[in-house]
């Protein structure tokens, strides 16, 4: 749902007319270092819901907007935040909650870039993945600015190291999204542990009942924004995505980079370092890449754009904030390597090609649970961007063989150096008695070096996980067996599942989605590493991947669902000696508790759902 879709709430301020004169960010009260910082990004004209957010904020309002990802509510919340920031404050003054890690860093990342002409303001990004002694000693220095997903900001609070006493301002950022991933529980439990005097602005793409009633128990009389987004893209550019893992998509990338007829290209990541760290893979591949990022100096980022102009450059791989208002003829494609959770980047990413009318190329990497950003795309840009399939082995081995033979033609019209060599050949053949056909072949083969020209068709582990990857979750299992004959459930391509243990269940109001959310977030899985989901009574059963690395399970050693420490491990199928009723958990395991052939396990019959007060 668009926020074209939402209905503004009674007496909420609406979306300015598009002719009216839009106040600049002066005139809103953001001011000095603050202000120089956000004209050095580019920004002018501030968006309807910075318009209508940043002076209530200002004035200690509590705000309740509604709107799409995409409208700018980032700056919105983080401008006036950052205008009143007290920098002599060593303990967290402002708490920002996200449903993903990835929107985490991005609000990090924004935070940083506006603060980039303040001194001193620190800011600390907290999820579940990240190494605890990064953050513990960062704590210990002091942060202003905590940014972080429900699971670990309650483990922090858990362990006494996120002091949350003096906090002033607390930002539920896509609320809705937070509550779909089953962090309801968790976010309740966060707000009731911090001041009750705090300031408080949560932003929802939908304001569903549930909202309401969390707005209406930890918000003070908060004044209602309601933001209409009207954002659309040229026209002149194809918008395409592919379904890809994390772990494939350099490889990914290498192929489409091969087979697509590109002049220049951009190529977006989310953080600074890997900017630096994709670069560098590209050109061991043989390309000419450069990295460009906050921290590279004015001197050494003019440098990179002059020479993609130029043409002594192919691809710059950049961060949203270094890419701003970048304007280069050449480039023809643009790649979200990390597609951005909010629809106004994806509009600034790829404008930077199809400018002035030409036609332009944008190619965007989904991982399998990033899917649904693409409604989001496509309702905010008025465009339904095109699935493509990564280009096969053949494809690849079309496109070397057009260019090896490209490479023979021109450099048989160097007639000159054709007749030197002529000789040297005539000389070899004489002496050594070989065909000259064969002479040719070896010198391909001194030509190529140890990589082989063309890839085996029989060998693509690429196209097939990445077909996997593309496929529906319902559609990665086997249809074709039926469901009252089949034993132990099979799921082609997928590889094996192997039981893990959780210690939350039925008697803590645990549902799949909250231990499929947690576990992804903080574990950094995708939705279709899950098989089945076993919910006992005092505890779960979840299916992961048997092959899952060890850094895994480390991760997720720490975490919590409903506040719970899940304290994760191998199931052994040896019976659980808390109580009687665990004894035979070592059947199939089904959402419901079934086992494979539809019926219950021994000792296994489904219990009465619990009662959720709404």
């Amino acid at each position: 749902m668009t926020a074209d879709d939402i209905a503004p709430a009674p007496d909420a301020p609406e979306t300015p007319d598009e002719g009216a004169t839009a106040p600049g960010f002066e005139e809103l009260g953001i001011t000095g270092s603050l202000l120089r910082a956000i004209k050095d990004l580019g920004y002018e004209t501030p968006s309807p819901i910075q318009a209508a957010t940043i002076p209530l904020l200002l004035h200690g309002r509590d705000v309740l907007g509604t709107a799409q990802t995409g409208t700018g509510k980032t700056a919105a919340f983080a401008l006036p935040v950052l205008e009143n920031l007290d920098l002599g404050q060593k303990t967290p003054q402002v708490l920002v909650l996200a449903p993903t890690r990835e929107l985490a860093l991005q609000v990090c990342e924004a935070f940083e870039a506006y603060s980039a002409r303040m001194k001193d303001v620190r800011v600390l990004p907290v999820y579940g993945g990240q190494a605890y002694g990064v953050q513990l000693s960062a704590l210990r220095r002091g942060v202003h600015i905590v940014v972080g997903t429900p699971g670990r900001i309650m483990d922090h609070q858990a362990k006494g190291t996120l002091d949350l006493s003096e906090l002033k301002y607390l930002v539920l950022d896509e609320a809705d999204e937070m509550l779909k991933m089953g962090f309801a529980e968790d976010v309740e439990q966060i707000l009731a542990q911090t001041p009750e005097d705090k300031q408080v602005a949560l932003f929802s793409a939908t304001m569903p009942a549930t909202i309401r009633r969390l707005a209406q128990q930890y918000l003070n009389e908060p004044e209602e924004v309601a933001i209409k987004g009207k954002t659309t893209t040229n026209q002149n550019i194809t918008q395409r995505y592919l379904v890809v893992s994390y772990a494939q998509k350099v490889d990914a990338l290498t192929r489409i980079l091969e087979i697509e007829n590109f002049d220049g290209m951009i190529v977006f990541v989310r953080t600074k370092n890997e900017t630096e760290t994709l670069a560098e893979k590209l050109r061991a591949r043989g390309y000419s890449a450069a990295a460009i990022n906050g921290d590279v100096p004015q001197v050494q980022r003019e440098r990179s754009v002059n020479q993609l102009k130029d043409g002594k450059l192919d691809i710059l791989v950049a961060t949203d904030v270094a890419a701003r208002g970048l304007d280069v003829e050449r480039i023809s494609h643009v790649i979200n390597f990390d597609i951005p959770t909010d629809t106004e980047s994806y509009v600034h990413r790829i404008g930077r090609t199809g400018r002035a009318g030409r036609t332009g190329d944008a190619i965007s990497f989904i991982t399998p649970r990033e899917r649904y950003l693409l409604k989001h795309i496509e309702k905010a840009t008025r465009q339904a961007p095109a699935q493509m399939q990564l280009p096969t082995t053949e494809d690849v081995n079309t496109t070397r063989l057009a260019r090896f033979d490209d490479a023979i033609t021109s450099a048989l019209e160097e007639t000159r150096r054709i007749e030197a060599f002529r000789d040297i050949i005539a000389h070899y053949v004489r002496n050594h008695d070989v065909p000259e056909a064969d002479v040719a072949a070896a010198l391909a083969v001194v030509a190529q070096g140890d990589t082989p020209l063309l890839l085996d068709p029989e060998n693509d582990e690429l196209s097939r996980a990445v077909e996997r990857d593309s496929r529906p979750p319902r559609e990665r299992q086997d249809r074709t067996s039926d469901r009252a004959d089949r034993g132990p459930r099979e799921r082609r391509g997928r590889g094996d599942y192997a039981p893990y243990r959780i210690e939350v269940g039925r008697r803590h109001r645990v549902e799949p989605r909250q231990i499929v959310g947690a576990l992804a977030n903080e574990g950094g899985l995708g939705r279709d590493d899950f098989g089945a989901i076993a919910i006992k009574p005092d505890f779960s059963i979840v299916e992961l991947p048997v092959n899952m690395d060890p850094s895994v399970l480390d991760r997720l050693r720490d975490t919590r669902i409903s506040g719970r420490l899940i304290e994760i491990r191998p199931d052994r199928g040896v019976p659980n000696r808390r109580t009687p009723r665990d004894r035979d958990d070592r059947g199939g395991y089904d959402r419901g508790g079934r086992d494979d052939r539809g019926g219950y396990a021994r000792d296994d019959r489904p219990a009465r759902k619990p009662r959720h007060k709404d």
